[in-house]
């Protein structure tokens, strides 16, 4: 049972805001990051930023819907009509395969390279896959909350190590607020757009988010305030920007100007991704380097496994069930783990049939994410700004209006992006 707000709850609260972190800390920064910085130096740096302070607020209306109201996005969907549910679960359906295939895929090639199997790569997938629904079905929420915390101060001390060393021999010449290479074709507007895809991740987890909180409410016994709540969520979003930029720069610093690019081919990737560790840290890190990486993908593995067939399993809940989210701090039901199988499933399949090489995979879903991110931001705003949210509990004017130009900048970009590939 959750009782009334808490106010020595932050501490209670903490957790939350490190499995968001967890979830968009996975293959935006150590593929797409990384990629950036080896193929545009800091060039791409102001994009970076663009990024995180467009959509900070659709992520963080998440947590401060779910502390506001005691219920999900989901609830604050249906609460805006019927159509926003189902448009979200339209959004939803349509992009979980394709974000869980390179999320499995890149943690199916570094498990290969740390463990030196030679499995095929569906079959390590579906083991993946196996003991992360395992994982879930032992330990459940707890499990999770208490894992990421470790994972992440594991991942963010061996990467700002490695990023402290490689910047006094960083050249910053290539730092701009707008990369020119866009406008030459060294560096393709397609990239750019998948960049800030995922950048810091996929709107799509700030429903997530909000019930993680919920989740974590259920497990303490009482709801964290509103302040605890949203103090959690900003520590997870300013390290994902701090490790966004430091994995920025070991891809500037390493590979830009030197001649080197990342391979497209999942195996090489994965292992130059941990050569960005050794060569700065020397080659005794190797193993805690290995460590690092593996467990890194591996939570944001378990969090996107996790994720979706929540939010799939809550949303059909509210749109068959219960639609005014009386039962909002219930636990998962049945269609949450028929999601995880079907997902799964379908994740071994697709890989069986089309092996693809891991950077499309992961340009293609970023893309995917990007373009359905201006619905969804448009979404979270109108939930938080509704008469569901008590007046004092909502964002304020400057926050609102960055929520508008975000929508301005991410719908126009999307249009381009749209016009470009039809044109």
């Amino acid at each position: 049972m959750v009782t009334g707000t808490s106010k020595t709850s932050s501490r209670k609260a903490f957790g939350p805001g490190l499995m968001w972190a967890a979830a968009a800390i996975g293959v935006s920064h150590l593929v797409q990051s990384t990629r950036a910085g080896a193929m545009a130096g800091f060039g791409l740096a102001g994009v970076v930023l663009l990024a995180l302070v467009l959509k900070y607020p659709f992520f963080e209306f998440g947590p401060r819907y779910a502390a506001a109201t005691g219920l999900s996005l989901v609830e604050g969907y249906r609460r805006i009509g019927r159509w926003a549910l189902w448009l979200y679960l339209a959004i939803t359906f349509s992009t979980a395969l394709f974000v869980q295939l390179a999320v499995v895929l890149f943690t199916a090639f570094l498990v290969k390279l740390v463990l030196g199997l030679g499995w095929p790569i569906p079959f390590v997938a579906a083991l993946l896959c196996g003991v992360c629904a395992g994982l879930l079905a032992a330990g459940r929420f707890p499990f999770l909350d208490r894992v990421i915390k470790l994972v992440m101060v594991l991942l963010a001390a061996s990467t700002l190590a490695a990023a402290a060393i490689t910047l006094p021999h960083a050249d910053f010449s290539s730092l701009a607020i707008w990369p020119k290479s866009v406008f030459d074709g060294a560096v393709p507007l397609a990239f750019v757009l998948a960049l800030m895809g995922w950048m810091p991740s996929a709107i799509d987890i700030s429903v997530w988010s909000s019930l993680w909180t919920l989740a974590k409410d259920r497990v303490t016994g009482e709801r964290a305030s509103p302040s605890a709540v949203l103090l959690d969520f900003r520590i997870g979003y300013v390290a994902t920007g701090v490790l966004a930029f430091a994995f920025l720069a070991l891809g500037s610093a390493l590979m830009y100007g030197a001649g080197q690019t990342f391979s497209a081919r999942g195996t090489e990737f994965s292992a130059q991704v941990v050569d960005l560790y050794t060569q700065t840290l020397g080659g005794w890190t190797r193993p805690i380097v290995f460590t690092a990486v593996l467990t890194t993908m591996f939570s944001t593995t378990l969090t996107v496994i996790d994720g979706f067939p929540r939010a799939i399993d809550r949303g059909l809940r509210v749109a068959f069930i219960d639609p005014e989210g009386t039962s909002a701090y219930a636990g998962t039901g049945r269609a949450y783990w028929g999601a995880i199988a079907i997902l799964s499933v379908l994740t071994v399949l697709v890989l069986a049939a089309f092996p693809g090489s891991l950077t499309t995979m992961v340009d293609f879903a970023t893309i995917v994410s990007f373009l359905t991110a201006p619905a969804l931001g448009y979404l979270n705003l109108r939930a938080v700004t509704s008469d569901s949210v008590p007046p004092e509990l909502r964002p304020g004017r400057g926050l609102v209006l960055l929520s508008w130009a975000g929508l301005i900048v991410l719908g126009g970009f999307a249009v381009l992006y749209l016009f470009t590939r039809l044109a």
